[in-house]
């Protein structure tokens, strides 16, 4: 069999406590587990509501921030031990395209400066020309010609034309893994079905894996693999997104996925919904029973003190952490 491409064991990451007792602690993410495999190449999205953890995930596989405890093995190796040289070929392997267009770009250069840059530190080409050709072929996977942008500043650019430049520097340097967080929140609808599709013929014709973090459920059906939904830093379900989405399992995402509105403009959204603020009372403690119980409307006493583990439904990769399906 061969080694996963990436594979995350029970990473946590706890914000606050240290020196100071009394000060407050946050678990931002608890006992994550997930594989990707080499090949074939495949979109994982992370999906929940703010605050679930998503961001904190990219940024410690992105190694912005550093696990409190667990392991990130990036073709076997853990990235917080990696010597100079494997930790260059890491960034360069696992690039990252982030959320908001605007703020990535220094005003004050042309957009030409984020792929000479890259090409610089990367030493990907050996004369001016090579270089052009290699900008060329990045641009031209995302429908984009460098006599067109190369030359203008950041704020000569629209949005979309930003991100799929993002998308263009993330290729250019033949990445495994693109970690995505939020990439088409702040575009409007039809550049949003442009970069998803970008993202498809990535994964499709040239093996790049993607990490989609979102909140938006209605994307992560369009183009995901597997699925992970996060409720306060842990995982409350897992497996094809398809099977997810179409058959919750979990009390929360089954919340979740009903809370979408209906496309029918008889039906009146919000009429019987009743919309409850997020619980944060449950995340102070990595003891703590299932945090999803102040708003569960199947809890159960055993839910205040356990953590409930991944339990298997509809299938070994289809699994939901609820103690509703502890007999299945």
């Amino acid at each position: 069999m061969s080694q996963p491409l990436l594979e995350i064991r029970d990473l946590t990451k706890i914000y606050g406590g240290g020196l100071f007792a009394s000060k407050s602690v946050t678990v931002a993410l608890q006992n994550f587990n997930m594989t990707i495999e080499e090949r074939p190449a495949t979109i994982t999205t992370i999906a929940g509501e703010s605050g679930s953890g998503k961001t904190t995930l990219a940024n410690l596989v992105l190694g912005f921030i550093t696990p409190t405890s667990g392991q990130i093995l990036y073709k076997g190796v853990d990235i917080t031990q990696m010597n100079a040289q494997q930790r260059i070929a890491y960034r360069r392997e696992v690039q990252a395209v982030f959320q908001d267009p605007y703020a990535v770009y220094n005003p004050f250069y042309r957009v030409k400066h984020i792929f000479d840059l890259a090409i610089k530190n990367f030493k990907l080409a050996r004369n001016k020309q090579e270089a052009r050709d290699l900008i060329e072929e990045a641009l031209n996977v995302v429908g984009l010609r460098g006599e067109e942008v190369l030359e203008k500043y950041p704020h000569q650019l629209s949005g979309g034309q930003r991100q799929r430049m993002m998308v263009a520097r993330a290729y250019l340097l033949k990445p495994r893994l693109i970690v995505a967080d939020e990439p088409v929140s702040m575009v409007d609808a039809s550049l949003r079905a442009m970069i998803l599709d970008i993202m498809l013929r990535l994964r499709d014709e040239h093996n790049i894996s993607f990490l989609y973090i979102t909140h938006d459920l209605s994307t992560a059906y369009q183009i995901g693999d597997r699925i992970y939904l996060l409720y306060q830093g842990t995982i409350a379900e897992r497996g094809d997104t398809v099977e997810v989405i179409e058959n919750p399992k979990h009390p929360y995402v089954q919340l979740l996925i009903d809370s979408i509105p209906v496309p029918d403009p008889k039906v009146r959204w919000g009429s019987e919904t009743v919309i409850s603020l997020d619980d944060e009372q449950m995340r102070g403690e990595v003891t703590t029973g299932c945090r999803f119980y102040p708003r569960c409307p199947q809890r159960m006493d055993r839910c205040l003190t356990e953590q409930p583990p991944l339990y298997s439904v509809n299938g070994e990769r289809h699994e939901a952490a609820c103690f509703l399906y502890e007999e299945s």
